[in-house]
């Protein structure tokens, strides 16, 4: 029986076990983007998880969702994220650099007055939170067929970027209602052009996103994050046989590139659909598969015991235990009592519900 403390070969790196950090966002970087000694020691304090993925970072401004997020699309930031890694490093960590574009979950507020992009033109009817607090999601205007190299040439960046900075490894951020997921889900996209329509049209431009981060920084440090059917942010996916063929799709694409990592969210890591897309995501045997087994759910020790006992997952991937136990991996291989998650302190700001969580005694 696989144990959660197993090293795990993960791309270019062994991991000293299975535990993974989720991308958590946390809104710690204020209006500039740029990563503080708050998050050195945030990130470095759970270092001894197997891998560490940071919070969705936005590569170019016009991709940023909300306030407080991170980004690597200056040099100033960069050099933040470069200091984050370093602390990682100097703790034995392996830090990925989770990239994202917001899509239409952006607001003017976020991006100088700029109108949020998306696969489609429409009102879907959502709420976002701009510097300025809630408001209702504004309606996007649909990114033309022309401009898809320049969202592909920012993630590429990004990642080249993040790789130069001493992050180890990028996971491309194609889940829970963002540009990318946008583009994969029918609900999202009503494009009428070779980038909508049908599964492979829908999946084209993640499949280039991905092939232009690998090319430009080595399949063995890329992962890429899918969360089917979460049904989230107005991206609605309730057909198993349409993910089959989108996903599916992808990920037959993608597997002659033996990419490090696919990580996959859902509340039901046993069924057929993850079943079936993991063994898909697997089929050259390099590809690892990581499982997070989705929200409200609060992954407890057994929950991922069991998800790495199935034949198709290698690691588990856990959230809300981390931010409150920065060492997690301790407290469940010794079995000792854990710090509950104070979600009122998520988004807050500061110090308080992000470096303050004591560790175990000694």
């Amino acid at each position: 029986m696989t144990s959660l403390f197993e090293p795990l070969e993960l791309g270019r790196y062994k991991l000293d076990n299975r535990v993974t950090m989720a991308a958590l966002t946390r809104q710690r970087a204020g209006e500039s983007g740029v990563p503080t000694e708050l998050h050195q020691k945030y990130y470095s304090q759970r270092a001894t998880a197997g891998l560490v993925v940071t919070e969705g970072t936005f590569p170019a401004w016009t991709n940023r969702s909300f306030p407080g997020q991170a980004g690597i699309a200056t040099d100033e930031q960069a050099e933040g994220w470069r200091a984050v890694a370093d602390r990682v490093h100097e703790e034995g960590g392996t830090l990925f650099m989770q990239i994202m574009h917001g899509g239409r979950t952006s607001h003017p507020d976020l991006i100088d007055g700029a109108t949020p992009e998306a696969p489609s033109a429409f009102d879907w009817g959502g709420t976002v939170r701009g510097f300025a607090g809630k408001m209702d999601a504004p309606v996007p205007r649909e990114l033309k067929k022309e401009e898809l190299p320049r969202i592909v040439d920012e993630f590429r960046q990004g990642a080249r970027r993040a790789i130069d900075a001493g992050v180890d490894g990028v996971e491309i951020h194609n889940a829970n209602g963002y540009l990318l997921h946008e583009f994969m889900a029918a609900s999202s996209n009503k494009r009428d052009d070779e980038f909508g329509g049908s599964p492979e049209n829908r999946w084209r431009l993640p499949e280039m996103v991905i092939r232009a981060v690998v090319e430009e920084i080595g399949a063995d440090r890329v992962g890429v994050r899918f969360s089917p059917a979460h049904n989230v942010q107005g991206v609605i996916e309730d057909d198993q046989e349409d993910m089959l063929a989108t996903y599916g799709g992808l990920l037959d694409a993608l597997a002659p590139l033996n990419l490090a990592y696919v990580s996959l969210l859902h509340g039901e890591p046993e069924s057929e659909l993850i079943a079936q897309l993991a063994n898909r995501a697997r089929a050259n045997g390099v590809t690892k598969v990581l499982m997070n087994d989705g929200f409200p759910t609060v992954t407890s020790k057994e929950d991922a015991q069991r998800e790495i006992e199935l034949d198709y997952v290698d690691a588990a991937v856990v959230g809300r235990q981390l931010i409150a136990n920065p060492d997690l991996v301790r407290r469940w291989r010794e079995g000792l009592e854990l710090n509950e998650p104070d979600q009122d302190t998520f988004y807050l700001g500061g110090e308080r519900g992000y470096i303050d969580y004591e560790y175990a005694a000694d």
